[in-house]
C-alpha cells in the first residue's frame, strides 16, 4: 500500500514537473519575443556623411570608373541609390542649412555661402541671413526629444565666420550638438601629405563618438571639406590617377581622383566601426553632397554646369541611404528628392512628433521602404546672387520631367519678362544634359511653370533682386 502511494506521488511530481518545464519554456518564449519587439522599437542610430563639392560623376556607382569609391559603392549595394537627388542650393551654406532645418534656403533667407559676395553688377544683391538663426529648430535639437546624443565633426559654415570656439552662439554646440569638432579648409601652402583636408581627423573623432555612444541612439554628422578646393593630395596617390586611362579629360582630374579615394577610404573606416560594434543593423547611413562639383563644365557627362549654377551639374548630387531591415539592398529611386527632405525623414525614423516643426521637405520613408509614394508636385531653387563660378542670378523649378530656370537679369525688365526671353525650359527625361531650350516652343508649359515659381517665392518670402541704377557696364 505504501509503495503504491509512493508511486502515485512520484507520478504527480512528474506530471507537475513536465508542466513546470512547459510553462517555463512558454514564459521564456514570451520574454524573448518581448525583448525582440523592444529591440525593433528602438530608434535607429544615424550617420550622415556630407561631402563637399562632389559632383554626381565623381562617385563610381553613378557610372564613372575613373573615380574609385568601393566603400561608397558598397553603401549603394546594401541600400538605396537616388538617381534624382538635389541639393537645395548650388553652393554650400544654404544646402547645409536646409539639411539642418528641412526648410528651403529662400524661406530661411540663407541663399549664398557665408559670407558671400556682393560685386557691382546689373542687379543689387538683396539682404540675406548670414548665419543659421538660433530660433531655427535643427535635427539634433529635434532628435534630443527621443533621447539622441548628437555629434558634429568637420565643416559647419552656418555662422557669421569660421572663428569657431567653445560656447560661441551660432556654432554647433548652440544648435543642439553635444560633441563638436569644427574644422576649416586648408591653405594652399599646407602640406598635402599631412591630412590637409582633415578627412582623417574628422573621421577619427566621429569613430570616437560612435564608440562612446554605441549603447544609445546617436546622430553622427560627418561634414567633410573634401573635395572642395584647394585641390591637394599626396603626390603618390595623384600619380596613380595620372596613369589611369581618361586622366586627360577635363572632368577627370587626377588630383580629384586622389582626394575622392581618400574620402572613400575613411567612409570605409566609419562603416567598419559600425560592423565591429555590431550596430550596423540598427544604423541609418546617409551619403550626400552639398552641391555639384566646383570644376564643372559642359563636358561633365551626363550633366551640364557646376557649382553656383542651377543647371543639373550644380545641384544634382549623389545620395545613398542604407537602413537595414527597411531599405531593400541594391534598390534605386528616380523620384526627385532634396536636401530639405532629410529633416522630416530622420524625425519620422526616430519616431519624433513633427507637429511643432516647420519644414518644406517631405518624409521619404515611403520611398525608402518601397511601400508608397511621396506627395509633392515640384521642387524649387532661389539663388539671387552673383558668383565667380556662376552664370547669372536665377531661380528654378522642377515639376515632373520639366525644369525651368529663370534669369533674373532678363526677367526684371518688363519687356523681356516673358518665358521665351527670360527662361530656359528642359525636358530632363529626354535631355538630362540640358542642351535643348524648349521655352520658345513649349509656351504654355514655360508660362505655367514661371507663374508657379513666382508664386512660390511670394509664399516663402524670398528676397528679390533690384536694378542697380548706378551700375555702369565695362
Amino acid at each position: 500500500m505504501a509503495s503504491k502511494r509512493k508511486m502515485y506521488i512520484l507520478d504527480i511530481c512528474f506530471l507537475f514537473g513536465k508542466q513546470i518545464i512547459l510553462y517555463s519554456l512558454i514564459l521564456a518564449l514570451f520574454v524573448d519575443t518581448s525583448g525582440i519587439q523592444a529591440k525593433e522599437k528602438q530608434s535607429p542610430n544615424i550617420v550622415f556623411i556630407l561631402a563637399d563639392d562632389q559632383g554626381l560623376h565623381e562617385v563610381g556607382c553613378y557610372g564613372n570608373s575613373f573615380y574609385e569609391t568601393p566603400h561608397i559603392d558598397s553603401l549603394a549595394n546594401t541600400g538605396m541609390k537616388f538617381l534624382s537627388a538635389y541639393a537645395a542650393c548650388p553652393v554650400c551654406s544654404p544646402t547645409r542649412a536646409s539639411i539642418m532645418t528641412g526648410q528651403y534656403p529662400a524661406r530661411l533667407h540663407i541663399t549664398d555661402y557665408i559670407p558671400g559676395q556682393a560685386p557691382k553688377k546689373k542687379l543689387k544683391t538683396p539682404q540675406w541671413q548670414k548665419s543659421l538663426p538660433l530660433s531655427a529648430i535643427t535635427i539634433p535639437e529635434a532628435l534630443a526629444k527621443a533621447g539622441y546624443v548628437s555629434g558634429h565633426f568637420g565643416k559647419w559654415h552656418l555662422n557669421k565666420d569660421k572663428y569657431y570656439k567653445a560656447g560661441r552662439k551660432g556654432d554647433p554646440a548652440s544648435q543642439g550638438f553635444h560633441d563638436v569638432l569644427t574644422t576649416v579648409k586648408p591653405k594652399k601652402t599646407d602640406d598635402p601629405d599631412n591630412d590637409t583636408h582633415h578627412v582623417k581627423q574628422i573621421t577619427d573623432r566621429a569613430i570616437q563618438f560612435i564608440r562612446k555612444n554605441s549603447e544609445k541612439p546617436f546622430f553622427c554628422y560627418v561634414a567633410h571639406h573634401s573635395i572642395h578646393s584647394p585641390l591637394m593630395e599626396s603626390k603618390n596617390l595623384i600619380q596613380k590617377y595620372q596613369g589611369k586611362k581618361g586622366s586627360e579629360l577635363p572632368y577627370q582630374k587626377p588630383v580629384v581622383g586622389a582626394m575622392v579615394e581618400t574620402l572613400d577610404k575613411h567612409v570605409g573606416r566609419l562603416l567598419k566601426t559600425l560592423d565591429d560594434l555590431h550596430i550596423s543593423e540598427k544604423t541609418i547611413v546617409i551619403y550626400f553632397s552639398d552641391n555639384g562639383c566646383m570644376w564643372g563644365s559642359d563636358s561633365v557627362k551626363p550633366l551640364r554646369g557646376g557649382k553656383a549654377q542651377l543647371l543639373e551639374g550644380g545641384i544634382h548630387v549623389p545620395m545613398i541611404v542604407r537602413w537595414p531591415g527597411v531599405v531593400p539592398a541594391g534598390s534605386q529611386s528616380d523620384v526627385p528628392v532634396s536636401s530639405i527632405d532629410f529633416f522630416p525623414t530622420l524625425l519620422a525614423a526616430a519616431n519624433v512628433p513633427m507637429k511643432d516643426q516647420k519644414f518644406d521637405g517631405v518624409n521619404l520613408i515611403p520611398l525608402l521602404d518601397g511601400k508608397g509614394k511621396i506627395k509633392r508636385d515640384a521642387l524649387y531653387w532661389h539663388f539671387p546672387h552673383y558668383h565667380s563660378l556662376g552664370r547669372f542670378p536665377a531661380a528654378a523649378i522642377r515639376e515632373g520631367k520639366y525644369k525651368l530656370i529663370e534669369n533674373f537679369e532678363i526677367s526684371i525688365n518688363p519687356e523681356t519678362s516673358t518665358p521665351a526671353y527670360c527662361c530656359e525650359l528642359y525636358d530632363l527625361s529626354q535631355d538630362p544634359s540640358e542642351q535643348t531650350n524648349l521655352s520658345g516652343v513649349a509656351h504654355f508649359t514655360a508660362a505655367r511653370l514661371l507663374n508657379k515659381l513666382k508664386a512660390w517665392r511670394r509664399e516663402v518670402g524670398a528676397q528679390e533682386m533690384m536694378l542697380d541704377t548706378s551700375y555702369q557696364p565695362e
